[in-house]
């Protein structure tokens, strides 16, 4: 599926499109639905198969920028991995009111 099947802001899609991604990857494709809805999910896959992507774009995606409210967590086990979620959280919501906290 290509991302620009999907209901995704512009600014959202440019920067995705940016980042090299056209078509999701079969983890993002697996779980896109599922996060979208709001539901939790763990799901496992191989590295660099597009896991991070595959949460941050519909986590972004939900975000209502009017509420002043934590809307979203992302639980990681790692310091290195929880700086990648917020690079790639920041990469993914460029152009949006959407600013990621740092570390």
């Amino acid at each position: 599926m290509k991302f620009r099947e999907l209901d995704l802001p512009k600014n959202m899609l440019r920067a995705i499109e940016r980042m090299g991604f056209t078509e999701m990857t079969p983890i993002q494709e697996a779980t896109y639905p599922i996060i979208a809805t709001g539901q939790d999910i763990c799901a496992l896959a191989e590295t660099g198969s597009g896991k991070t992507a595959a949460c941050a774009i519909p986590l972004i995606q939900k975000i209502d920028t009017a509420r002043n409210t934590i809307q979203g967590l992302v639980i990681v086990p790692t310091r290195e991995l929880c700086l990648q979620y917020v690079n790639e959280i920041g990469m993914i919501a460029q152009g949006t009111a959407i600013a990621p906290f740092g570390v």
